[in-house]
């Protein structure tokens, strides 16, 4: 009898003999600036705990705190029995510190892009995306059901082309949303989302924006990228995000009008149909609203330390493409390439991955740095004579 099965190790051998499979390093302890990678301390270079609350005293003793008085699961989906008053609590402190209406805060950042997009817009609709938007986005657009727009990355004179063909569809579009990465992650380039806000409203389109990877990082006191552009509600009536990154838990969340948050959590399976955040959880995200708000140095610090990088990194010759934030991509083009750079960062004592074909096109491999504020001046000038030794050394520079 044949098996059923037999193209799970089929495709899976396929990949190994390709070099495209994930070869899992493993963390022991803590994501701290100096970490336990398998039984190595490494410089960690490649986290997405931008602030390095992860660790911070404040996230811990609330997420213990949270388990003493609370228990340790919620014990349903929050629309049964799992709505706990962490979870809206959570929720009212984020939209404060958000400026906005209201917020809802979903299982993760996958699942709220998945989650929510089909149900903003579905059949005799059009859904128009960065060409390079976040693979949760690209999942959200084909559960959707809508037709689908590409506009080239970042440009928003081939963003208003697909505008105006829109606009000329028959019959006419019941819906049109317009969505894009914030900082977009492989780059760490920024949207212009000030130019895309305002096509939005010049075409009666929605604008929703992906901000994982701004929050903590852009805007007043890290509050993003629709802060980044002083930008209103009524320009970008979509704003999500993650607490798994510079908030440093783990967490999806959208914030904006009331009206969109009824919407959602009546609407989105994702939310309806999972489990709630254990207690632990919610009560780390309000702690890391609370850190956020009251210690804006780690922000600060943040920029510092990727200023000095980027300084470094160039004046050594290498090639960081257009990156505007703390991710900064050190392009070596191929992808063997890339992979020998990693390993020998790894044994000078830095942990920082490549980035390879199919991420990435196959002549644009890099190594994926991403900057944090837990670091010190000294870790930054540790990181950067590593790279100049392994650069010299595989003649990179």
């Amino acid at each position: 009898m044949r098996d059923p099965t037999s193209f799970l190790r089929s495709e899976y051998d396929d990949l190994v003999r390709a070099d495209l499979d994930w070869k899992l390093r493993l963390l022991g302890g803590p994501s701290l600036p100096w970490s336990i990678v398998d039984g190595k301390k490494v410089l960690m270079f490649c986290s997405n705990n931008y602030l390095g609350l992860s660790n911070h005293p404040a996230l811990k003793e609330a997420a213990l705190e949270a388990i003493r008085t609370h228990g340790a699961g919620s014990g349903s989906v929050r629309p049964i029995a799992g709505n706990m008053d962490l979870h809206v609590e959570l929720e009212r402190r984020l939209a404060r510190f958000k400026g906005a209406e209201a917020s809802l805060v979903y299982q993760s950042g996958f699942a709220t892009n998945s989650g929510l997009i089909p149900q903003l817009v579905g059949e005799g609709d059009l859904v128009i995306s960065d060409e390079l938007n976040h693979g949760s986005i690209i999942d959200g657009v084909r559960l959707s059901r809508a037709e689908r727009g590409v506009f080239k990355h970042a440009d928003t004179a081939d963003l208003e082309r697909v505008l105006l063909e829109a606009e000329r569809h028959a019959p006419t579009y019941r819906r049109i949303l317009i969505i894009t990465d914030g900082v977009f992650s492989m780059d760490g380039d920024i949207a212009p989302l000030d130019r895309i806000a305002a096509l939005g409203q010049q075409h009666g389109a929605m604008v929703y924006v992906d901000d994982a990877h701004g929050e903590g990082v852009l805007g007043e006191g890290g509050r993003g990228v629709v802060s980044h552009f002083h930008l209103s509600r009524d320009e970008v009536q979509v704003e999500m995000g993650t607490f798994s990154k510079a908030f440093g838990v783990v967490g999806g969340h959208i914030s904006g009008s009331r009206d969109l948050v009824n919407f959602a959590y009546n609407k989105s399976r994702t939310w309806l149909l999972s489990g709630s955040h254990p207690p632990a959880t919610a009560a780390a995200c309000l702690a890391a609203i609370d850190v956020l708000e009251r210690e804006p140095e780690h922000v600060r610090r943040l920029w510092e330390h990727t200023r000095r990088f980027k300084k470094s990194m160039t004046e050594l010759g290498f090639d960081l493409g257009r990156s505007e934030t703390p991710i900064t991509p050190v392009i070596v083009k191929e992808s063997s390439l890339a992979k020998r750079l990693s390993q020998r960062l790894f044994e000078l004592g830095v942990f920082a991955l490549p980035i390879v074909y199919p991420m990435v096109a196959k002549d644009k491999a890099r190594i994926r740095t991403i900057m944090n504020a837990a670091l010190t001046a000294e870790d930054v000038e540790f990181a950067t004579a590593a790279f100049a030794k392994a650069g010299k050394e595989l003649s990179i520079i």
